[in-house]
């Protein structure tokens, strides 16, 4: 039995003289368009599973038409709700597959329950199930029950695409996901799991959670009485913790009564800011150059107000707020 169409069908010679998608928005792939229409087609039996036939007389209606749960009517009703009237590509797929949608809810529902996999995968061959890929519908690496021990994507999982390689989730590494990166150590592994667990941050490579499971230490970090201890924050290197353990200083700072302090830029005889006018700040590591509140800034002078804006003479420069700075 051929059913009615359905009138938003009628758009489509109109649809067909739509402009083209951008060339930047990416075309779903045939199993894409395949997923979504199922997905839709089991939604709508989701919403039409507590309905009956409507006429009054829901007995003798079951009796006589049979049941409304398996009957043409329910059928209609879920194509009906299946693609938007704008939605082209929606509508041409279910034109051309309609009489297989029929098929399987009049004929093979019962045999195959799974219509994703009866329809997408058996049928159209334009998926594979999960866990496989490629034309021929392949396991992916590690086997199609867990690819890539469940630490990864497989390239191409449950499409007629890709070529089964793993993608490994962050922390693991390796053709099947089961090795740990640098910067993460083995907590649990055995013939079908492996699991992976960042290390302490002073850690590049480790065996355990904390700064003193590191195998060897991050950069900025040294390895000090058996624990692996951030160095200074003005240090190039460091031989343990605080300022006093620098192999040397970073910019902007110098050593000091054995350790790296912070070098006043202002303070030093060949002036840090030369602009005329122009007040210096010292800050951790450097210094900023600020011309006094009400003074213009120009490429090399700090301009007072003019005589007709101010009292008459020149004020004298003023600190900026601590706000500015």
């Amino acid at each position: 039995m051929r059913l009615p169409r359905r009138a938003a069908l009628g758009l489509l010679p109109l649809l067909l003289l739509l402009p083209p998608a951008p060339e930047a928005a990416k075309k779903p792939t045939p199993c894409h368009r395949c997923r979504g229409l199922v997905d839709k087609f089991n939604q709508g039996m989701v919403d039409t599973a507590k309905k009956n036939f409507g006429g009054g007389n829901t007995a003798w209606e079951e009796k006589t038409l049979s049941k409304y749960e398996s009957s043409e009517i329910r059928l209609l009703e879920i194509l009906e709700g299946l693609c938007e009237s704008s939605d082209f590509e929606c509508n041409q797929m279910l034109e051309a597959q309609e009489e297989h949608l029929e098929a399987w809810w009049l004929q093979l529902k019962s045999e195959y329950p799974d219509l994703f996999e009866w329809f997408c995968v058996k049928t159209l061959k334009v998926c594979c199930s999960p866990g496989t890929y490629g034309p021929d519908c392949l396991a992916c690496q590690g086997g199609s029950q867990r690819p890539c021990s469940g630490n990864g994507h497989c390239s191409g999982d449950g499409s007629r695409q890709g070529d089964g390689s793993c993608q490994c989730h962050v922390g693991y590494q390796g053709p099947l996901c089961t090795d740990c990166m640098d910067g993460y150590f083995s907590s649990l592994r055995n013939e079908t799991h492996s699991i992976c667990t960042a290390c302490d941050e002073s850690c590049k490579t480790c065996s355990g959670l904390t700064n003193r499971d590191c195998g060897e230490c991050e950069v900025g970090w040294v390895l000090d009485e058996g624990a692996c201890v951030e160095c200074d924050s003005s240090c190039v290197g460091c031989t343990g913790e605080g300022p006093g353990n620098c192999k040397e200083c970073i910019p902007g700072y110098s050593r000091e009564h054995g350790q790296c302090a912070d070098v006043d830029e202002c303070s030093l005889a060949e002036k840090a800011c030369v602009r005329k006018n122009e007040n210096c700040y010292n800050t951790p590591g450097s210094y900023v150059c600020v011309c006094p509140d009400g003074f213009e800034e120009t490429e090399d002078a700090c301009v007072p107000p003019t005589e007709a804006e101010g009292t008459g003479g020149e004020r004298p420069p003023q600190l900026p707020t601590r706000e500015d700075l």
